[in-house]
């Protein structure tokens, strides 16, 4: 299926893209920093929090609900406060994301059983970390509340809480899989976005006119070492995850890279899109991280899908990253049965034929 002209353009790209050892250590390094890089940054858990307390009580209580914090995981350092003016500018300049004020008498209120009531203010510039330090703060007073009427805090008759496929909700979990696809889809992209505006700018797009290859072999030779480099990283990407991270791999291997290859193909006629219409390779370069930033935030990696406006939900039906991203979740944690993929890779499939061919149109007219 592979003749000589083909084979001919298949290995001088190759030798284009391997021959300098720098770019041979830049195809396979850059990704496998940020595969490790983004593994520690890209975390849904709130962390090495700084909680300001201004207590005007100094009771019992007070100190109960304070020495409870400082012995939460989460809570890096407790940071006292003398008046509302530091309490406000704790929050002001960022010192603190969440200031507790608690007022004289809270501690007598809470022996005799009355109102008690510990003032909070959230740094709302940071509002979804906000969020969840608030769950943090609720859940402990909470219990110091409980400890205080000497009985257990209330549970909800009969229910059991189980969190399916990810039983401790390990952040880990959901971004080492999601960074396949955001990491496959930025390699990918990178080297074949310069594939033809490296041509003209090195004055050998012509060569290539004259040359006795048709228009598609020169596109599937120039779509083929993309896809590889894809393949390679993908597959360092597979054994690491499970064997670094402890992410469970559950699903299907074969089926996995089934729709690896679709999501590449489409990936790469996107570039062949961007490369043919680059004059240079730094045109291919900019009109490339104009292309993935949408593609990566519209995936649903940094947010779900569901949370977006209706009509923005329509243009991720045209987001490859977005079909995938599904299939590598899947296929790590919930073990995806084959429909459920081939469900997710078809749109994938159709995206591949439709870039593939509007960059073989473009491509031609370009040649002609």
């Amino acid at each position: 299926m592979i003749g000589p002209r083909l084979r001919a353009i298949i290995v001088k790209e190759l030798l284009a893209v391997l021959r300098d050892p720098r770019a041979r250590l830049i195809l396979v390094a850059p990704p496998l920093i940020q595969f490790f890089l983004f593994s520690f940054a890209s975390t849904m858990e709130v962390n090495n929090i700084r909680v300001g307390v201004l207590d005007l009580d100094g009771g019992r209580w007070s100190r109960e609900v304070v020495e409870r914090l400082a012995g939460s995981p989460s809570v890096r350092e407790i940071v006292p406060l003398r008046s509302d003016t530091e309490l406000r500018q704790a929050i002001d300049r960022q010192k603190v994301i969440v200031a507790l004020r608690f007022d004289p008498g809270f501690s007598a209120n809470v022996s005799a059983r009355r109102a008690a009531v510990i003032g909070a203010v959230y740094d709302g510039r940071r509002s979804n970390a906000a969020q969840i330090v608030s769950g943090y703060v609720e859940r402990i007073v909470g219990e110091t509340g409980a400890t205080a009427l000497a009985r257990a805090p209330p549970a909800l008759p009969g229910a059991v809480v189980n969190h399916w496929f990810n039983p401790n909700l390990n952040h880990i979990w959901f971004v080492m899989p999601a960074l396949i696809a955001v990491i496959g889809a930025v390699s990918a992209l990178a080297v074949v976005a310069q594939s033809v505006a490296r041509e003209r700018e090195l004055g050998t797009f012509d060569q290539l006119m004259v040359s006795p290859l048709r228009t598609h072999e020169i596109l599937l030779g120039k779509m083929v070492p993309p896809v590889l480099v894809g393949l390679l990283n993908a597959t360092l990407f597979l054994v690491l995850t499970p064997l670094v991270f402890a992410v469970p791999l559950t699903g299907s291997v074969p089926l996995f890279y089934l729709a690896l290859l679709f999501y590449l193909l489409s990936l790469t006629g996107i570039g062949m899109l961007i490369s043919t219409i680059s004059a240079t390779q730094q045109q291919a370069f900019l009109g490339m991280f104009a292309i993935i930033v949408p593609m990566i935030i519209l995936s649903g990696y940094a947010g779900p899908i569901d949370n977006m406006p209706g009509w923005l939900q329509v243009v991720t039906w045209f987001n490859p990253p977005a079909w995938f991203l599904v299939v590598s979740e899947g296929t790590f944690l919930k073990a995806m049965p084959a429909d459920q993929v081939l469900a997710n890779t078809w749109p994938i499939v159709l995206i591949a034929i439709a870039t593939t061919a509007a960059a073989s149109a473009l491509f031609r007219s370009r040649m002609e």
